[in-house]
């Protein structure tokens, strides 16, 4: 490794959408994280990260949750810090879910949806789910830890079909080749 080299150490997953129309129920999306032991990193999580939920450690906190939409710029923002992850966890895994209560909604539903996953300033990437429109659920994001220790970012949305709950099970199976 370069000693120069920190890797990915703390992100901010953000989130955005129009409200529904008037008279439509609400449109409710969600930002999901699952840490992975480094032991088993594409097995069941050891904890999943949600709305009304924060990591055991305090490393992966949603700092802003919307049921509406409804706000001024990012809907939902949730703060990853990876640099602190303990070492035995060796991936973390990013997904949007959209709550399905008020009625059945894809992607392509959503008003006007828009991913940014930045470090500090630098934008690692941004999406509109154009590419998942079909889909309930995404994953939007992997960081996997190195054997330096060093956390490396692996873009790329991957639509899922599942309700939130299943969604947080499945999300983190590997990626098909």
């Amino acid at each position: 490794m370069n000693g120069l080299n920190k890797g990915i150490r703390k992100v901010e997953v953000s989130l955005k959408w129009d409200p529904s129309p008037a008279g439509q129920p609400p449109t409710d999306l969600d930002i999901v994280a699952a840490t992975y032991p480094a032991a088993d990193p594409s097995g069941d999580p050891a904890y999943v990260v949600h709305f009304d939920s924060r990591s055991p450690d305090g490393t992966i906190t949603l700092n802003r949750d919307s049921r509406t939409g409804q706000g001024f710029g990012w809907d939902e923002v949730m703060t990853v810090e990876l640099n602190r992850l303990d070492s035995r966890y060796g991936r973390v895994v990013i997904g949007v879910a959209i709550q399905q209560e008020a009625s059945p909604r894809t992607f392509g539903d959503v008003g006007k949806p828009a991913l940014r996953i930045r470090e500090d300033y630098t934008v690692l990437t941004e999406d509109d789910f154009a590419s998942v429109r079909g889909s309930t659920a995404a994953v939007v994001a992997e960081f996997v830890r190195d054997g330096s220790g060093s956390w490396s970012f692996l873009p790329g949305l991957r639509g899922h079909d599942e309700d939130p709950a299943t969604f947080a099970r499945v999300m983190g199976a590997p990626r098909a080749s």
